[in-house]
């Protein structure tokens, strides 16, 4: 269990009456006792000049004491007593806090740090709920649903939730359900079961449509419990908001309104978050009570090598090839570490990187790292997580399906490889490493991109400044009208449903009867269709049903990939890695009736594949737009179209292009929000820009802007894309557009069109304390540009947003509205050049 029950301190640093300790055993493990301090490890990491010279900056956090309180009396004494049993002698003060509003009846978000037992503060008032339900003479009693991003974390969670009830006897009877939940226990689950934990995407196909089958349980349904709430952020989370609005009308429809309790990693304004996602008023309980030990945060820049990339900028070791060299070296030390990895491909190369370098050392050591990842079949993911609790695997490299909550308490390192996107992750990363109150080592590599060597040459952006929040758009008329249908397939609509969807529904629903999917008799609407209205929403806006991977000559279904990953990752010749096996794809079929499916064959290829793609945007609308000087900077509605064209081969490690294939695949059209801006002629003249290194002056401030977004707006910088155009057909001047990458917008292009100076400022100074001659990629380059960066002009780049921001002193400030909807998790990134390596 994440947060409940880890351990909360193994020294006496709490300062309340009585003194009490908080903490349980720590799992086995042949590195139990005394292990060296996180400087110690860091110390022993950076031996020798080559490697010393690579911390830019080291962060030292210090410890900090805990406070305890008194469980508020409501709380039944057998549910005190088997927290106490599992080591829990009193609660923290804000989980005693959390519990009284819970208690209370009021919803509460508790957005405390990582390990600060966020569960235990909604498990407390949860249990004793459930306790005095099956008391009830009739009836199924009392029931609660638990929702997690992951099924990893919903199964790490019943584990404990079991584990810790197991005093309580029959009376709380925890369940999964969820996609991999056999066919035969469902039934049970939705009989018997009183805390059933699940997923927004099973909530939404599984349980809504099925109401019927659920009214026992929605009847009796008290608390709601949303874990990991901060990831529900952008679009997904937009999507989830709306989800959360379809079970509590249906809840009220059977005479039921549950509290909802959530869980967040620290955030800015946790409680607006939390309103905005459930839709009604929640407390905020957010000074963390708990102890922490120390925390050492090294920023690593890896070193430039001797090798000449494009136009022969120098090329700096890959993050990926240095965190393989840290994870394994971690692991011979005996340190218990888990490397953060963007991708799944990362994840399986720095796995198999790290393998490899541990069998020179020891033939024991390589069956004690691992790759860790979505795509993973369910037996794949259950054993991996089995070994990483029993203390079996000593690394691990994993993409943030482990970020999220799975209960890796006990680990003394963190490697982060690249920037996460956001402040919120980065921390959460690094606070999945420290074990009973014990210092821990957190580091973070840099990847060869603008923001990473940004951050990690002003670690100030990192450490001074606070978390962002957590924002999403519940109103997008792209997320709001399938709900709208799907909710009225549940239960016709009527005008006091408008409410409770937001003041847009009313203005959808004329739109739906016109496009014949939903019909008006007398006062309700009601859905015309055949199908399922909920199967025609992807809530995590993937763009279709995932694409099966199968080996070619067996049969066997390897894996599965996003649908709007596909283009870019398993196209006919694609390098594909799965369990530290590489495949080669042998044929992309995407007509297949039953679903697209990629047929693979195993392989050792010496090189790793990347997509590349064109991007053309035409302007739909113009919101807004102000004068920067003689230009203009604009937001508004745009299309998209992109197409993957090629693919390069390049050498592991090094990067190095060894040729590039045409491919055949059919273009994709995307209407989307984003902001640009233009230059005039005379503005060109005063930043000495001449037509010939226009297009690279352009091309170079919007690869560095893209790079850069994600430090102004709630993003992950492959949630957006860009495109410029020396003189495009729309705006008749010289223009610049950075777009979001899911349809109907998520948010990001609007926070940048409001934090334009700031932002652009930012990618100005980025480009122009490079140490580079004429660009690279930790300022302008990118590795999977559409046009392979060219042109590219490093020093025209400069003058050119230098007289665009001279434009915008004088130019009156952007009114910023407050939040807008932030990143969306999952959506397909046009541009090639800032498309993940999936």
């Amino acid at each position: 269990m994440h947060d409940a029950l880890e351990p909360l301190s193994a020294t006496p640093v709490t300062h309340s009456v009585p003194m009490a300790k908080n903490h349980r055993p720590s799992r086995p493990t042949e590195n139990a006792g005394p292990r060296p301090s996180p400087r110690t490890v860091l110390d022993r990491l950076t031996a020798g000049e080559s490697r010393s010279s690579r911390i830019t900056h080291t962060e030292h956090l210090p410890p900090r004491a805990g406070s305890h309180a008194v469980w508020p009396d409501r709380i039944r004494a057998e549910v005190i007593a088997a927290i106490q049993a599992a080591g829990i002698e009193h609660p923290w003060t804000h989980q005693a806090q959390a519990a009284e509003y819970a208690l209370d009846g009021d919803s509460v978000v508790i957005a405390t740090g990582t390990a600060s037992g966020k569960s235990l503060a909604y498990l407390a008032p949860v249990l004793s709920t459930l306790l005095d339900g099956s008391e009830a003479p009739n009836g199924r009693g009392a029931t609660a649903l638990y929702l997690a991003p992951t099924k990893a974390l919903a199964a790490d969670q019943r584990r404990a939730v079991k584990a810790l009830a197991a005093p309580l006897g029959n009376a709380v009877r925890p369940a999964v359900y969820d996609g991999d939940t056999p066919v035969e226990e469902r039934e049970w689950v939705r009989q018997y079961a009183n805390y059933v934990l699940t997923n927004p995407d099973m909530l939404h196909l599984g349980v809504l449509p099925s109401h019927p089958r659920w009214a026992s349980f929605l009847r009796a349904l008290r608390y709601v419990v949303i874990d990991e709430c901060h990831t529900y952020r952008g679009v997904f989370g937009s999507h989830v908001a709306q989800v959360i609005r379809r079970l509590r009308r249906l809840c009220a429809r059977y005479g039921a309104n549950p509290v909802f309790l959530l869980a967040s990693a620290t955030s800015a304004e946790p409680a607006v978050s939390a309103g905005r996602l459930t839709g009604l008023p929640v407390r905020e309980v957010a000074d963390d009570a708990s102890p922490r030990g120390e925390l050492v945060f090294a920023l690593w820049e890896p070193p430039l090598t001797e090798l000449r990339g494009e136009k022969g900028a120098p090329v700096r070791r890959t993050a990926t090839a240095e965190t393989a060299d840290l994870l394994t070296d971690l692991t011979v030390q005996g340190v218990r570490s888990v490397a953060f990895v963007r991708s799944r491909r990362g994840a399986e190369l720095i796995a198999l990187i790290a393998q490899e370098r541990l069998a020179a050392v020891d033939r024991s050591l390589p069956a004690r790292v691992a790759a860790y990842r979505g795509g993973y079949l369910p037996e794949e993911r259950r054993a991996l997580e089995r070994a990483l609790h029993s203390g079996e695997l000593l690394g691990l490299a994993a993409t943030t399906a482990l970020e999220l909550g799975v209960d890796v308490s006990g680990l003394d390192a963190v490697v982060i490889a690249g920037y996460p996107g956001t402040r919120a992750s980065l921390w959460q990363q690094a606070g999945r490493a420290g074990r009973s109150g014990e210092g821990a080592l957190a580091v973070l590599v840099a990847r060869d991109d603008p923001l990473d060597t940004y951050l990690v040459h002003h670690p100030a952006a990192l450490f001074r400044q606070p978390v962002e929040s957590t924002v999403l758009d519940p109103a997008n008329p792209y997320v709001l009208a399938p709900h709208l249908c799907a909710a009225a397939a549940e239960v016709p609509l009527t005008d006091a449903d408008m409410e409770l969807f937001g003041p847009a529904a009313a203005g959808l629903m004329p739109q739906l009867e016109s496009a014949n999917l939903l019909r008006r008799r007398g006062r309700s609407w009601y859905w015309t269709r055949r199908e399922r209205a909920a199967d025609l929403t992807d809530i995590r806006g993937e763009g279709g049903r995932p694409v099966q991977i199968v080996e070619a000559e067996t049969g066997r279904l390897l894996g599965t990939v996003d649908a709007s990953a596909a283009h870019a990752s398993v196209h006919d010749g694609a390098v594909h890695l799965h369990q530290g096996r590489t495949y080669l794809v042998r044929h992309l079929d995407l007509e297949d009736p039953h679903g697209a499916v990629a047929l693979v064959e195993e392989a050792n290829p010496p090189y790793s594949t990347t997509a590349r793609d064109t991007t053309a945007v035409s302007v739909l609308e113009t919101d807004t737009e102000i004068p920067w000087g003689e230009g203009r900077l604009c937001f508004g509605s745009v299309e998209v179209t992109n197409q993957v064209v090629s693919f390069l081969r390049r050498k592991l490690i090094t990067g190095e292009v060894l040729g590039e294939t045409k491919l055949d695949l059919p273009p994709r059209t995307l209407r989307t929000r984003a902001v640009w801006w233009t230059v005039t002629e005379d503005q060109l003249d005063a930043a000495r820009v001449d037509p010939e290194q226009l297009g690279g002056a352009l091309h170079a401030a919007e690869h560095a802007s893209i790079g850069m977004l994600p430090l102004f707006a709630t993003c992950d910088r492959w949630d957006i894309g860009g495109v410029s155009v020396p003189l495009h057909p729309d705006t008749l001047l010289p223009t610049v557009f950075v777009y979001d990458g899911h349809p109907g917008g998520a948010g990001f292009a609007e926070r940048a069109f409001h934090t334009a100076r700031a932002w652009l400022t930012a990618t100005r100074e980025a480009i122009a304390s490079c140490e580079c001659e004429t660009g690279c990629p930790s300022c302008i380059q990118s590795p999977k540009c559409g046009n392979g960066n060219d042109p590219l002009d490093k020093r025209a780049a400069v003058r050119l947003l230098t007289v665009l921001l001279r434009g915008a002193q004088s130019a009156p400030d952007v009114a910023d509205t407050g939040e807008t909807p932030g990143a969306p998790d999952t959506p397909e990134p046009p541009d090639a050049a800032e498309r993940p390596p999936e």
